[in-house]
């Protein structure tokens, strides 16, 4: 029986790609490896990522793969942060961007020279002025063209360099040849536009990832260090747990950690969205990026690196905007042919028309890249969007998925409420001791996780007893033997079960009951109550106005889900829910059409937060919910699972737009050129603004408003 892939998964920088085809061209090389599962290259980020056997080929392979094409890859630092490669991207794209602007301006003017100069291109001077114009602008500006064009020719692929390149190329070569007909002014302006939209699409492009641009530069580079009685400042990369920091009054916090005296406010607004400072006093928790407003602080390192709060959120962040959404296929698959049917419309054109100006504009009006920009550049808008809002989808399927929701089941405890349940009240049987059941069943709950169990011992502090053959029983309860006496606690559906007897409940109960019993008695009842969080109402309102179908589910008992859906508005209940039933329900509603969205934070909720369409986990929730989820949030806000919906549909709605309109622009702007009505200089510009358009379009879920 062959052995299991060791299964690895990698993400490297890949420069030099242009447009859909180039993307292309490097997914299918690095799909074809031997040993590679999956590969995805995205031309918003300029990077790719692999899935790979790890036994069957090396990372280095796949970075050659690359280089072989005539990008240029290399491998990750395996200690450098994601903040850091993020800076060190801005860097580079900052770099290039001032490169293509100057390349740019050049060649406009020299093509504002070259169209002045026309009227006497019959003169020999002016034709070999024009020639060596033409040729300075192609050699020196227009370089990367060519290279790129020549190398995707030595790899048997086109991309639209190759447009580029043939288009300027054949109008230099024919220029040179003709008696007559001169075409050097139409090559320096083609190059001038095509570079020209190159930097106005890398400035937008740029405004794409601010998120990530502003989430890396929060990360300070070095820190306070406190180290025998002195301040010492150190490199952040070289920091240990454990290590003792000061902030300063508006430094930032360099690594997460716990606070050991001192007491501040600290914005968390880049990390959460919430714009109002958290106080911080010993003990509270303070996460790495965030700003010290007045007082220093002294705490703890208790994450560093890869741990670090602001890390993980950079790298879902980031991995939200490799992955591709579904609907970049029909772009994939357009492009892979995209570039040969252009070449063969343009010979077409000239066969049947003679006219080497329109086969030369049926090459340079041809856009490949605004279909390879077009979801990408929506995704990049719409991630950023969400992080600035406390909200972190996990990739691009995910907003698609929750665009089309239609239902929405909330989990109660943790989710609905705040998730931290306090006793309100103890009432001991009938001649029973209350102290000695109230340690009775401390001692037992102490062994239990559930948030109910820990209520229990919050409420009861005193001395615990050891505890024998304690056990768990998912949403029912727990027992054991206590200090030599049998235990039972949890649901009265727990204890009718064992035959115990139990007083009548409440009907109109609003806190949730748990039973004890002692030795097959029933000993006592605890009265929890769990606080409904003060976004949970507005929340429930907004999606319902929305058209959305609100469903709350629990394991709780039904008088007390009851009672807390009467005070949300929420007409659907369903209580008293194993973990398993939760998993049932979300099939259930599967099976009847419905497109469900589960909200929850639990380990208890993984099974359906996994199953339904969308999975919504609030990360102060178990991290297995958070893996299983398609949005997390970052705050325990409510506010923002309407948030997150309007703008899934919204960044849907732009990529379909993009599609759209980079097709439309293709399907009635080849033939017109193939007509004769662009010459190959407005062709050129009409090409240059297309994929400026779609990143242009794409930006306004940046600033989309969602109250």
């Amino acid at each position: 029986m062959p052995a299991a892939p060791d299964n690895a998964k990698i993400t490297f920088p890949v420069r030099g790609m242009t447009c859909a085809a180039c993307q292309s061209f490097v997914q299918k090389t690095l799909s074809e490896l031997p040993g590679v599962s999956s590969a995805a290259v995205n031309l918003m980020l300029h990077s790719a990522t692999v899935t790979y056997d790890a036994a069957a080929v090396a990372p280095q392979s796949l970075i050659d793969a690359v280089n072989d094409t005539g990008y240029e890859a290399e491998l990750p630092s395996p200690t450098r942060s994601i903040a850091a490669e993020q800076l060190q991207r801005d860097f580079e794209d900052d770099a290039a961007y001032r490169a293509l602007r100057l390349r740019a301006a050049v060649s406009v003017a020299a093509g504002a020279l070259a169209m002045g100069l026309m009227p006497w291109h019959h003169a020999p001077a002016t034709r070999y002025f024009l020639a060596a114009l033409a040729l300075f602008t192609m050699l020196w500006a227009g370089r990367r063209f060519y290279v790129k064009a020549w190398s995707a020719l030595r790899h048997k692929t086109s991309d639209m360099n190759t447009l580029v390149a043939l288009g300027t190329g054949a109008a230099f070569f024919y220029s040179l040849a003709s008696p007559h007909e001169v075409y050097y002014e139409a090559v320096i302006f083609i190059l001038g536009f095509v570079l020209l939209g190159n930097t106005l699409e890398a400035r937008a492009k740029r405004q794409t990832s601010s998120a990530l641009q502003a989430l890396a530069q929060l990360q300070p580079t070095t820190a306070r260090v406190f180290v025998n009685g002195m301040e010492v400042e150190t490199p952040i990369d070289q920091l240990r747990l454990g290590d003792i920091l000061i902030a300063r009054p508006g430094e930032r916090i360099a690594a997460d950690g716990v606070v050991l005296d001192g007491a501040s406010a600290v914005d968390e607004s880049m990390l959460t969205g919430e714009p109002i400072p958290v106080d911080k006093e010993p003990g509270s928790a303070v996460t790495g990026g965030t700003l010290n407003a007045h007082g220093a602080l002294r705490y703890r390192a208790t994450a560093l690196g890869a741990e670090t709060t602001l890390e993980q959120i950079l790298r879902l962040l980031r991995d939200a905007q490799l992955e591709k959404a579904p609907m970049q296929r029909l772009a994939d698959r357009v492009s892979a042919v995209f570039v040969p049917v252009v070449i063969l419309l343009a010979a077409l054109t000239f066969a049947l028309t003679q006219s080497f100006s329109s086969a030369v504009a049926v090459l340079v009006i041809a856009c490949p890249c605004a279909m390879g920009l077009a979801v990408p550049a929506a995704i990049m808008a719409a991630t950023g969007r969400a992080a600035r809002l406390g909200l972190l989808f996990r990739n691009g399927e995910a907003l698609e998925r929750l665009s089309g929701i239609d239902t929405i089941v909330f989990d109660k405890t943790g989710t609905l409420t705040e998730g931290r349940p306090e006793v309100a009240s103890f009432q001991a049987a009938a001649g029973v001791d209350p102290g000695r059941t109230l340690t009775l069943a401390a001692s037992l709950e102490h062994l239990s996780e559930h948030p109910l169990a820990q209520a229990v011992v919050r409420y009861h502090p005193a001395p615990l007893l050891p505890v024998e053959g304690f056990q768990a029983l998912p949403g029912m309860g727990a027992e054991g033997v206590v200090d030599g006496h049998s235990v039972l606690i949890g649901k009265a559906d727990l204890l009718t079960e064992r035959s115990i007897a139990l007083p009548a409940p409440a009907t109109d109960q609003v806190q949730t009951i748990i039973y004890c019993a002692i030795d097959g008695s029933y000993a006592g009842a605890f009265s929890i109550a769990d606080r409904i969080r003060p976004t949970s109402a507005a929340a429930v309102r907004v999606l319902q106005s929305m058209g959305l179908r609100v469903i709350l589910l629990t394991g709780d008992q039904e008088s007390t889900a009851r009672a807390v859906a009467a005070e949300l508005g929420i007409t659907e209940v369903i209580a008293n829910v194993l973990p398993a039933g939760k998993l049932d329900l979300i099939r259930r509603l599967h099976s009847e059409g419905a497109r469900v969205a589960m909200a929850g934070d639990g380990i208890n909720d993984a099974p359906a937060l996994a199953a339904a369409d969308a999975g919504i986990a609030l990360s102060s929730g178990a991290g297995v919910a958070e893996a299983a989820s398609s949005v997390t949030l970052v705050r325990p806000d409510l506010q923002a699972v309407p948030h997150a919906l309007l703008l899934a549909r919204a960044a849907v709605r732009v990529m379909r737009q993009n599609l759209f309109w980079a097709l439309f622009y293709n399907v009635v702007m080849i033939p017109a050129a193939a007509l004769g009505h662009l010459n190959p200089i407005l062709a050129a510009a009409a090409m240059s603004l297309s994929s400026v358009s779609v990143v242009v379009n794409s930006l306004r879920l940046s600033r989309l408003k969602l109250t």
